[in-house]
């Protein structure tokens, strides 16, 4: 059974722009960082010196005082110069909810964004797309057409100079019922370093380790690229070369990832997972680029997601449930388990487990089990865009 669902998705295409094309663009991204780095300046200024939170809305009224002093911002689509204020207090909403660190100024040496609020005024025909600034139309590849309403655009550069698109689109999609949630059709998964999932039927797909095998031409790379002179053309060279290999690796994991997380949403009804606190167990070091290479919580985000589209569940247990130490036969917990014990023998019923296979055995058992008046101050006056730009402290935005 099935019915219309609404919801917003995302698609992402390969567009070729010209020279010019790139230019501006380019001059779209440097702008909308600069309005970033400005306006971060500033919050951080006001609350230093006067305890005080200049609000998003406020930023974005300075913004036309701003352009009188900035010229070349009247080039680039003002709804793009807000949209970055914007995404600035975003990243303050998600720091104060513990979501996120404390947001950090931008650099041009990562992968670079800017994105089109307004997607009404977007348009794809004839292999072109046409947005604000952008009459002429950049040539876009699509390679998997969608249906619905653009509500926004992303433009974005790869440090290998490559152009991306991403459009995120309102769009009605045939949803099957929701599966219930039965024994005989879900799976636990336990995630690992050697063994990426270890499956609660006793499956197991080996971690490919896409930069564990890269590492050795990686580090060639960066000690070539370290003895190039500083702004030099072989440098730059030597960057490209660099920055094309971390982005086979990253292509190489993405692709793993999508291709297991689809097949198991495919064809079990409910997946089973434990709740990990990655960013603590990247405090061991001596596992740290392993788990961090790994990609586990990726590759949960989008098993959730395409459980969503399929109708399917995803279920997690607690973070300290000792998925690892009960037998998944008769509960008994053993606590002299250490983390070199790869199999071990229940004292209690002799069973002979599978650290792993065990492991995932639990995270299933328990996911289907459990699962006034106000006093009115003096106004202040508070930094502003432009005041911000007359001061020292922004000189190293402006370098």
């Amino acid at each position: 059974m099935y019915y219309i669902y609404r919801m917003f998705k995302a698609y992402k295409y390969r567009i070729y722009p010209t020279k010019e094309q790139s230019e501006l663009i380019n001059k779209h991204i440097g702008s909308c960082r600069f309005i970033y780095n400005l306006a971060l300046e500033v919050k951080n200024y006001a609350y230093a010196t006067q305890r005080k939170n200049i609000t998003c809305f406020d930023l974005i009224g300075q913004l036309p005082e701003l352009k009188t002093q900035c010229a070349w911002l009247n080039d680039v689509d003002s709804q793009a110069l807000q949209q970055s204020v914007i995404n600035l207090d975003k990243a303050f909403t998600q720091f104060f909810k513990g979501h996120a660190s404390f947001p950090k100024f931008k650099n041009k040496h990562t992968t670079q964004s800017f994105r089109n609020p307004h997607g009404g005024k977007v348009e794809i025909k004839q292999g072109k797309l046409y947005q604000p600034k952008f009459k002429q139309g950049i040539s876009i590849v699509i390679d998997k057409e969608f249906k619905g309403k653009i509500k926004s655009t992303t433009i974005s550069r790869t440090p290998t100079g490559k152009y991306f698109v991403s459009l995120l689109v309102d769009t009605e999609i045939d949803q099957p019922k929701k599966k219930a949630i039965k024994e005989n059709t879900s799976i636990g998964i336990d995630l690992g370093v050697k063994s990426f999932i270890v499956t609660s039927e006793g499956v197991k797909v080996d971690n490919p380790k896409h930069l564990q095998k890269s590492l050795s031409h990686l580090k060639y790379l960066s000690r070539q690229h370290s003895k190039k002179k500083k702004d030099s053309s072989n440098r730059k060279k030597s960057q490209l070369r660099l920055s094309l290999q971390h982005e086979k690796i990253a292509n190489q994991r993405k692709d793993f990832l999508h291709k297991l997380s689809t097949n198991l949403v495919k064809n079990h009804d409910t997946l089973c997972f434990e709740t990990l606190q990655i960013e603590n167990m990247l405090k061991n070091h001596k596992l740290a680029q392993a788990i961090q290479s790994s990609g586990w919580g990726i590759f949960v985000e989008m098993c959730k997601y395409k459980a969503e589209w399929y109708g399917k569940n995803v279920l997690q247990i607690p973070t300290f449930q000792p998925s690892t130490k009960i037998c998944s036969k008769c509960g008994h917990t053993n606590h002299s388990l250490t983390l070199a014990d790869r199999k071990w023998l229940c004292p209690i019923c002799n069973t002979l487990h599978d650290r792993d296979v065990n492991a995932a055995i639990n995270i299933k058992n328990y996911s289907l089990k459990n699962c006034g008046g106000v006093h009115r101050k003096k106004p202040v006056e508070l930094p502003t865009l432009v005041g911000a730009l007359k001061q020292e402290y922004c000189n190293l935005i402006l370098q």
